[in-house]
């Protein structure tokens, strides 16, 4: 069963897209077993002890950040005026706390901006419209040099949703914020630790946790250029759909196993490789749905152009609400994301890893 201490840290840690810092070093606590470094943008790299080169590379693949903001200027009365950093859905936003991390790496609480219902006019009580100009961030100062002196507080400064993690025992249920994508992170390094004692593979495995995926998938564009990856497995938080479609149309339902992404809007899927998983699912008793995206991206979109063209796998754990302040998942659901990228790579052959990468173009 996955750790649910890691995954606690690694989803309590403030990391909005490009301060991923303490992210960064929750994967150092929890890796000390592996090899560990990182680049000047905060991504990190993963290699087991043993790494020989000599074989070929597949690269595992989350990113570390998380939808958040930034203060963009401090309105005379002290309110904060704010950027996203990701992609929010704006009327999921007002009434919530957030946590602003000030130039001192000092963590002060703060309130999105919501207009009670005793102020709202006639014509604003139906509306559903916002502006991100519109929201703003309480600290509970009343001024801009309050704010500057007494909280530490400057433009730039970035901010995460303010959300605790729980864990349901009795339900395997997961509870808190940024599971797209932590729990990707916490799946290389499970993914790591069930290979940790193969001697046999027959490629190389590294990790490589990105950065900035949120703003424009920057950082696998620099993991994709260091790793050189031969193929690739990525993990993502994918948005459970199992409230919005009935069952059989639905194809991130929470429980039902890791999700197999055929297509997105940025990549579609090696046919050879995912036949692959099918084989180990059916074989081992690994659960898995098959998504066909017609929205969303992943880090896939820049790996899957490195070179002469690297093959990916996109395993997904279901979770509900991402790109919101609360999120929910299933543990068995991320068990089953570590145990088939594990079982996949344990599966590889020298001449499965060329009929992938050839498509069987020549079978």
């Amino acid at each position: 069963m996955a750790d649910i201490k890691l995954i606690e840290e690694l989803t309590n840690a403030f990391g909005p897209s490009g301060f991923e810092e303490e992210v960064c070093r929750a994967i150092y606590r929890n890796t000390s077993e592996f090899q560990v470094s990182n680049d000047a943008m905060c991504n990190v790299y993963m290699k087991r002890k043993d790494f020989s080169g000599r074989k070929p590379v597949l690269m595992l693949d989350a990113h570390l950040d998380e939808c958040g903001f930034m203060v963009q200027s401090i309105r005379e009365n002290g309110l904060l005026n704010i950027l996203t950093l990701g992609g929010f859905h704006l009327t999921s936003l007002p009434a919530h706390s957030v946590i602003i991390k000030n130039g001192e790496g000092e963590k002060i609480k703060g309130i999105i901006t919501s207009k009670p219902v005793h102020f709202l006019k006639d014509s604003e009580k139906g509306s559903n419209d916002l502006d991100i100009e519109e929201l703003a961030v309480d600290v509970g100062a009343s001024s801009r040099e309050e704010v500057l002196k007494d909280y530490g507080i400057r433009p730039g400064d970035p901010i995460m949703p303010d959300v605790s993690f729980e864990y349901q025992e009795k339900r395997g249920l997961c509870f808190g914020k940024a599971f797209d994508n932590r729990l990707g992170c916490a799946c290389i390094i499970e993914t790591m630790r069930l290979l940790k004692e193969e001697t046999d593979l027959s490629v190389d495995v590294v990790g490589a946790f990105a950065a900035q995926e949120e703003v424009g998938t920057r950082g696998a564009a620099v993991t994709s250029q260091v790793v050189k990856p031969d193929l690739a497995i990525v993990f993502e938080g994918s948005p459970a759909d199992d409230f919005y479609y009935a069952e059989g149309i639905a194809q991130g339902a929470l429980g039902k196993g890791v999700q197999i992404r055929h297509i997105d809007k940025s990549y579609i899927s090696n046919p050879v490789f995912i036949r692959q998983a099918h084989k180990i699912g059916e074989e081992l008793g690994i659960p898995y749905q098959d998504a066909v995206r017609r929205g969303g991206s992943t880090n896939a979109a820049k790996i899957s152009l490195e070179g002469q063209a690297v093959p990916v796998l996109v395993l997904g754990i279901p979770s509900r609400y991402v790109h919101s302040h609360y999120n929910f998942c299933t543990l068995k659901d991320l068990d089953a994301a570590a145990k088939m990228a594990a079982e996949v790579i344990r599966s590889l052959t020298p001449e499965l890893v060329s009929k992938i990468q050839r498509k069987d173009l020549f079978d």
